[in-house]
C-alpha cells in the first residue's frame, strides 16, 4: 500500500486550483490531460497566468513534421531579461548572496535593473550583439546572475561553468560557441578552503582564442561603472532565439552543447514555479546549485514570478553540516531547495533541525539531481518538518526544466514523485513502445513537445546528435534515459539512469572527459566508468584494466584520482577504482559501459547479443549489491 505522508488543506487559492476551477475539471488528473491535448492552449495561459511581456501573437503552437520541428509562439516577440526584471518593487531586496564564510549581501530590485542595464551598455561597448556569445567561469554570487542578465538584455547567449572546473574542460565547453567575453572567478571557497582561480583563469583566457575582454569578478563593480545610469533597453526577440547554451557530455567526444530558447526556459520555468510549486511574488526562494548546473539557469527564472532569489556558493555542509538549514530559517524561506544527495547525507549526521530550527516558513521541500530514497522521504517529514509539501523532481539540463515535480492539490506519497507537470505528456513505455502498466518498470518518455526542448544542439548539421540523443528508443517520441515506473496514485517512481551517462553527485558527467584523463597513464590499457545505485544515491565506479608488465597498486590510484580532480573537475573522481580482468565490447570494438551498468545494478543486459565477449561480463557480478 502507498503510504500518504502528507496532505495539501485546499483553500481554492493556489493557482493551480484557480486553473483546475475556471476550467471546469474536478481532478488534476483531468486538467493534466486538458494541457498535454491542447498544447497551444495551455501554454498561451501559462504566458497569461505568469504576465509575460511582450507580444504573443495569435499561433501558440505550430505541430511540425516531428518532435524537433514543432515550435511554439511563432510570432512572439519578447525579452527575458525584462520580464525577469519587471515584477519586483523598487525598495525590496532581489537577490541575496551567502558564501560560505558567512559573507551575506543583496540587492534591491532597482539596484539590479539599473547594474543590468549598465552591463548590457558595457557589452555593447565591447560589440556584444544580437546572438553573440558571452560566457562565465564563476561561483554562485549577485554578479554572475546580472552579467547573464544584461546579455540577456540584448539577446546574447550566455554559458555557465562553475570553478571547480579545470582549463581543459572549460576549453571543451565554451571553446565550441567562440565566445566574446569571458567572466572569471577570482577565487571561492569550498569546505573551509580558498582557491585561488588566478593560474588557472589565464589558461583558460589562453585556450579561448575568439575573446575581447576578460572581466574578473572583483573588476565587475568597476567595468559597469562608466555605464551607470544608461536607460534600460531590451532587444526584442522571436520566442525561439537562443538565450542558453548548457553542457551535457557524452561517451564520446566533447560535451555536446544543448541550445535553448531563452524564452522556452522562462516559461516552463515559471509555469512549473507557479502551478507546480505555488511561487508568488514577495516569496523568498533558494536551491543549492552552482552555476554549472541546470538548477541555476532555473533558480533565475523565479525573478520573473517577483520572487527574491537566495544564493548559496560553498559546500552544503561547511563550515557546519547546518549551513543550509540555517539559511533556509535565517531568510525566511518559502522554497527550499537541494540535492537528494543532501538529503540523505543530513539523515546520516542525525541533524534534526525539526528540533533545532524555526522553519515555519518553509512552504515547499524540492528535491533534485538523484533518485529521492522512501527513507529520505521519512526523514522530512520526521526530522525537517511534518507540515511541507516535498516535491521530488525529475527533469535535466536537456529540457531546463521538470518532466516530474509537486503538485500541491495532491497528497504526497513515500517515495514517490507526484505526478507530470501541466504541459508535459510524461509517460512510461516497455520495450515494444507502449505504455507500461501500473507499478510495471520502463523507460521514461515525453510524447509531445514543450517549449524548453531544445532548439538544437550547436553546430549540429541536420540534428543528428540531438535526434540520437533522445529519439533512438522510440520513433517522435523523447526517451530520456530514466527507468521508472508509474503508481496508482497518478505519481512516478524512478529508479536511475536507463543510459550510460553517469550522475555524480546530481550533476551529469560524460565518461569521455574522464577517459581522456586516465588513459594518459602507462599502467592503464583501457578504462570504463559506470554509474551503481548505491546507498540511496549513485556511485560511480571506474574499471580499468592494466597492460602487460605494469603494475598498478595504490600509489597510481590516488594519482589518477588526482589527476581526475585537477584536469577535469571533483565531480570527475570516481568513487571507486577496480582492476578488470577485461572490459565487454561490440563485434565493432566499442566499449559497451551499458552492459556493465546493466550488470552492476543487478538488472537484464539488454542486447547481450551485439558483445564479441559476452562472457566478459559474468566477472562484473561480484559487484552487484
Amino acid at each position: 500500500m502507498n503510504q500518504k505522508l502528507w496532505e495539501p488543506e485546499l483553500t481554492g487559492d493556489s493557482a493551480i486550483e484557480k486553473l483546475q476551477s475556471d476550467l471546469g475539471f474536478s481532478t488534476y488528473s483531468q486538467l493534466h490531460s486538458w494541457s498535454i491535448n491542447n498544447p497551444g492552449e495551455f501554454w498561451s495561459r501559462a504566458w497569461d497566468d505568469n504576465e509575460i511581456i511582450g507580444t504573443k501573437g495569435s499561433r501558440f503552437y505550430r505541430q511540425g513534421s516531428d518532435f524537433i520541428s514543432s515550435e511554439f509562439f511563432v510570432e512572439a516577440r519578447l525579452n527575458v531579461a525584462e520580464n525577469l526584471l519587471s515584477k519586483g518593487d523598487d525598495k525590496v531586496v532581489a537577490i541575496v548572496s551567502i558564501l560560505e564564510d558567512g559573507t551575506r549581501t543583496e540587492i534591491t530590485w532597482s539596484e539590479l535593473r539599473v547594474k543590468v542595464a549598465a552591463t548590457a551598455a558595457a557589452m555593447r561597448s565591447e560589440g556584444v550583439g544580437v546572438g553573440d556569445r558571452v560566457v562565465a567561469w564563476v561561483p554562485n554570487v549577485t554578479e554572475s546572475v546580472i552579467y547573464a542578465l544584461g546579455a540577456l538584455s540584448i539577446g546574447a547567449v550566455v554559458s555557465t561553468a562553475s570553478p571547480d572546473f579545470a582549463p581543459h574542460a572549460v576549453e571543451d565547453r565554451f571553446g565550441q560557441v567562440e565566445p566574446m567575453i569571458l567572466l572569471v572567478a577570482d577565487g571561492y571557497q569550498y569546505n573551509g578552503k580558498y582557491f585561488d582561480c588566478a593560474e588557472k583563469s589565464a589558461e583558460i583566457e589562453k585556450l579561448l582564442p575568439t575573446l575581447k575582454i576578460t572581466v574578473r569578478i572583483s573588476q565587475f563593480q568597476e567595468w559597469i561603472k562608466p555605464f551607470i545610469g544608461t536607460p534600460a533597453s531590451y532587444e526584442q526577440l522571436p520566442f525561439n532565439h537562443p538565450g542558453f547554451v548548457l553542457f551535457s557530455s557524452g561517451t564520446t567526444g566533447k560535451p555536446k552543447c544543448i541550445t535553448h530558447s531563452g524564452a522556452g526556459v522562462m516559461l516552463k520555468a515559471q509555469a512549473e514555479m507557479l502551478y507546480q510549486f505555488d511561487i508568488s511574488k514577495g516569496n523568498n526562494v533558494f536551491f543549492f546549485t552552482t552555476c554549472g548546473w541546470m538548477m541555476w539557469n532555473w533558480l533565475l527564472m523565479a525573478l520573473g514570478r517577483g520572487a527574491t532569489i537566495v544564493l548559496f556558493d560553498g559546500a552544503p555542509m561547511a563550515p557546519t553540516p547546518t549551513i543550509l538549514f540555517d539559511i533556509a530559517q535565517n531568510e525566511k524561506l518559502d522554497f527550499f531547495g537541494v540535492s537528494a544527495k543532501f538529503i540523505d547525507s543530513a539523515n546520516k549526521e542525525g541533524l534534526k533541525p525539526a528540533v533545532t530550527h524555526d522553519l515555519f516558513t518553509v512552504r515547499t521541500i524540492g528535491s533534485t539531481g538523484s533518485v529521492l530514497s522512501p527513507e529520505s522521504f521519512d526523514y522530512v517529514y520526521s526530522s525537517i518538518k511534518s507540515d511541507v509539501h516535498l516535491a521530488s523532481m525529475s527533469g535535466g539540463t536537456d529540457i531546463c526544466g521538470c518532466f516530474l515535480a509537486g503538485v500541491p492539490t495532491q497528497p504526497v506519497y513515500r517515495g514517490e514523485l507526484q505526478g507530470p507537470c501541466l504541459g508535459m505528456a510524461t509517460d512510461v513505455y516497455d520495450a515494444q513502445g507502449n505504455s507500461a502498466a501500473v507499478d510495471e518498470k520502463g523507460e521514461l518518455v515525453c510524447t509531445v513537445p514543450f517549449p524548453s526542448k531544445p532548439i538544437g544542439f550547436w553546430n549540429d548539421k541536420d540534428d543528428e546528435k540531438y535526434k540520437a540523443a533522445y529519439f533512438e528508443g522510440f520513433p517522435g517520441v523523447w526517451t530520456h534515459g530514466d527507468f521508472a515506473s508509474k503508481s496508482a496514485t497518478g505519481g512516478f517512481t524512478l529508479f536511475g539512469r536507463s543510459d550510460a551517462t553517469l550522475n555524480s553527485k546530481g550533476v551529469r558527467i560524460g565518461t569521455a572527459e574522464i577517459y581522456r584523463v586516465v588513459e594518459t597513464f602507462p599502467q592503464v590499457q583501457e578504462a570504463m566508468a559506470v554509474s551503481q545505485d548505491w546507498e540511496n544515491d549513485t556511485r560511480v565506479i571506474l574499471f580499468v584494466v592494466v597492460k602487460a608488465g605494469q603494475e598498478f597498486n595504490e600509489t597510481v590510484e590516488k594519482e589518477i584520482k588526482v589527476a581526475l580532480r585537477t584536469q577535469a573537475s571533483p565531480r570527475h573522481v570516481p568513487d571507486l577504482i577496480v582492476v578488470a580482468p577485461e572490459l565487454p565490447r561490440t563485434k565493432s570494438n566499442k566499449l559497451v559501459e551499458l552492459a556493465v551498468t546493466d550488470v552492476i545494478n543487478g538488472r537484464v543486459v539488454r542486447n547481450r547479443d551485439a558483445l564479441a565477449n559476452p562472457d566478459s561480463l559474468d566477472w562484473f557480478k561480484v559487484l552487484v549489491p
